[in-house]
C-alpha cells in the first residue's frame, strides 16, 4: 500500500475546507473525528475451544470537530439556524440533515482528498474567548454529528 505523496513527499494539508450541501462554510486550521469504529460482536460456537468467532457489527462515527479563527461569512450560523431554534420550529421540528464534504488542501489550496460526510447536523458551536489582556488569537469550534462519511481523491 502506497501513501498518497505530492511530488514524492507525503501530503499535508495546511487547510481543511468544510462545505455543506455545496456551500462554503469555510476553511479551518484543525478537524478531528474522522474516524470509524466497527463493533466486534464474539459468537462462541459449541465444540470449537480453539477460538471464537469474531464478526463484524455496527459501525460508528464520533461527531466531527472544526476549529478557526473568526471568519465574516455568515453561511454558518445560516446552517445552524435551519437545523435548530426558530429554523427548526418553521420546518415543522423536522431536523433538516444535509451532505457535507471536509476537503484537505495543500498550501497552494489544490485539493488532496475529501471525506463526503451523510446526514450532518450542527450541534455545538463554541465562539471565541473575548479578553483584551490575553492577546490569544479568537477562535471559534464547531461540532457536527452525522451518519458516516466516504473517502474519495481528486
Amino acid at each position: 500500500m502506497s501513501n498518497f505523496r505530492i511530488g514524492g513527499d507525503l501530503a499535508v494539508g495546511s487547510r481543511f475546507l468544510l462545505e455543506i450541501d455545496g456551500v462554503e462554510i469555510g476553511v479551518f486550521r484543525e478537524v478531528s473525528g474522522l474516524e470509524l469504529t466497527v463493533k466486534v460482536e464474539e459468537h462462541q460456537e459449541g465444540g470449537q475451544n480453539g477460538f471464537i468467532h469474531k464478526l463484524p457489527g455496527r459501525m460508528t462515527w464520533p461527531n466531527l470537530v472544526f476549529r478557526r479563527g473568526i471568519t465574516d461569512s455568515d453561511a454558518l450560523f445560516e446552517w445552524v439556524q435551519k437545523s435548530s431554534g426558530q429554523g427548526f420550529a418553521v420546518n415543522g421540528n423536522k431536523l433538516q440533515r444535509s451532505t457535507g464534504a471536509v476537503t484537505a488542501l495543500a498550501s497552494n489550496l489544490d485539493r488532496l482528498r475529501s471525506w463526503s460526510v451523510d446526514d450532518a447536523f450542527p450541534v455545538r458551536w463554541t465562539g471565541p474567548r473575548l479578553d483584551i489582556e490575553s492577546g490569544e488569537a479568537l477562535e471559534e469550534e464547531l461540532e457536527v454529528a452525522h451518519h458516516g462519511f466516504r473517502a474519495k481523491t481528486f
